[in-house]
């Protein structure tokens, strides 16, 4: 199959440039002016940008959480993010207490497995991790996972402690590993919890007003102490506010290979969502959402490169039957919110249209960085020759308000229901195949192919 695409404006993190591009064998194979080649299907993307298909490297795809299990599997899933012109995910697979890791993964591969929209790759969440894990530790490395979750919250089901975080952190450090860290003070958390479930504050508001910015701030300035002491780079999960954020830059002002990433939520959601009614569960997620004032300091970071990478925790859960689990108790209802679909228009608007980033920096953060990041790169994140053909043809101009009705995600409400963004997707290529045309779904199930990656932090 070839294929040629036209009068594109071609934008990379580090190019800008009017080009053709030719594609065989799932791989950009020449850039040029003017090309005439003979081609399968040709594609005019005069006007648009051609831009590398994104990558979101963190969802949850049909997660066991909370007495359920997240909406979306990975052909729903997979497929909404392909309509937002993601065209690489990385998911996170979980090692159950007393599980192997191997065997972790093994569940994610089935299933996966025949059903994705698009390409993927998975994360390990790590619950047990004894010096007689390392060697299943670099099996999996070799196999092509190479980043490992660990988490400072939910404690009995995914809480490590300290001395775990540190072995993992130094085994994975060894081998060029990543280990990724949810940073939030869990123990004292659910204290505070404990209190206002006490006192009958049951609303979902209660969520974020138990969940203070200074716990996150703890977790991360501990979980970057830990990794200096493994001699490691660290990567920070769904950063939500100004004071985890200072703790980020004041590392790596001080050199030390820290990293982070933050979401659309913490970027254009803010406290104030949660109201006073039941209506607020949407936005239970993990970290919550948090006061507008922490969103300009995320997008200073975010232009800055104190932050890398703008992710979504893509978690859904239906308002009706999961979120209700916690009807009567916010701590119950299961964390997560919908969003794979969104990010990339949602960016595009709140960065490069409202003047807070560049066209590069926007391709770099929503693609590029993750490829860097996790060991795709150049592979993926960018358009070269050799590269896969992972494409997004992108008008800059057309408008579009985002509504449950007309998204994909498998999920019955959309967090960000009612905004008009500037910047939509035309058409997606997932290593040369058209996957989105003209609002339509061209692909099937099983189109997408599991990536190994290689060694992370390439940044």
């Amino acid at each position: 199959m070839k294929t040629l695409i036209k009068n594109g404006r071609i934008v990379t993190a580090v190019d800008d440039y009017k080009a053709d591009i030719f594609i065989e064998d799932e791989k950009v194979s020449v850039i040029g002016k003017a090309l005439e080649m003979e081609a399968d299907t040709v594609i005019d993307a005069k006007g648009n940008l051609v831009i590398p298909g994104g990558i979101d490297p963190h969802t949850h795809m049909e997660l066991p959480f909370g007495g359920t299990h997240s909406a979306d599997d990975f052909w729903t899933g997979t497929r909404a993010a392909a309509f937002g012109g993601t065209t690489t995910i990385i998911d996170f697979a979980v090692q159950t207490k007393g599980e192997s890791m191997i065997a972790g993964v093994d569940k994610w591969h089935e299933k996966a497995e025949g059903k994705t929209a698009i390409d993927y790759g998975f994360h390990l969440i790590t619950t047990d991790f004894e010096d007689k894990h390392t060697e299943e530790m670099f099996t999996l490395m070799d196999e092509g996972v190479t980043s490992f979750k660990l988490f400072m919250a939910y404690p009995g089901v995914f809480l490590a402690d300290d001395a775990t975080i540190f072995r993992a952190m130094s085994a994975a450090g060894e081998r060029g590993g990543l280990i990724c860290m949810h940073a939030e003070n869990g123990i004292v958390i659910d204290e505070i919890v404990k209190r206002a479930l006490a006192e009958g504050r049951t609303a979902p508001k209660y969520h974020a007003l138990t969940r203070p910015t200074v716990a996150e701030a703890e977790g991360v300035h501990r979980a970057i102490a830990i990794a200096e002491m493994a001699e490691s780079p660290v990567y920070i999960v769904h950063l939500s506010c100004t004071d985890a954020l200072n703790q980020v830059r004041e590392a790596r002002d001080r050199g030390i290979p820290a990293f982070a990433e933050t979401c659309p939520q913490y970027l254009f959601l803010s406290i104030e969502d949660y109201g006073d009614d039941w209506d607020g569960a949407k936005y239970v997620m993990t970290p919550a959402l948090r006061e507008q004032h922490n969103q300009t300091e995320l997008w200073k970071g975010l232009k800055m490169d104190d932050l890398q990478v703008v992710s979504t925790d893509h978690c859904p859960f239906c308002m009706k039957e999961q979120k209700e689990l916690g009807k009567d108790d916010f701590s119950l209802i299961p964390n997560g919110a919908p969003g794979v679909e969104n990010r990339m228009s949602l960016i595009y608007n709140g960065g490069v249209h409202e003047n807070r980033i560049s066209l590069n920096r926007f391709v770099e953060i929503t693609s590029t960085a993750a490829a860097k990041m996790f060991g795709m790169f150049p592979k993926k994140g960018t358009i070269a020759v050799g590269s896969d053909a992972d494409i997004v043809i992108f008008n800059p101009d057309k408008r579009q308000t985002i509504s449950v009705k007309t998204h994909h995600m498998n999920v019955d409400y959309n967090a960000y229901e009612g905004f008009e963004v500037q910047g939509v997707v035309e058409t997606v290529l997932s290593r040369g195949k058209v996957v989105i045309e003209d609002g339509e779904h061209k692909g099937k199930q099983g189109d997408g192919q599991f990536i190994k990656r290689g060694e992370c932090v390439k940044i």
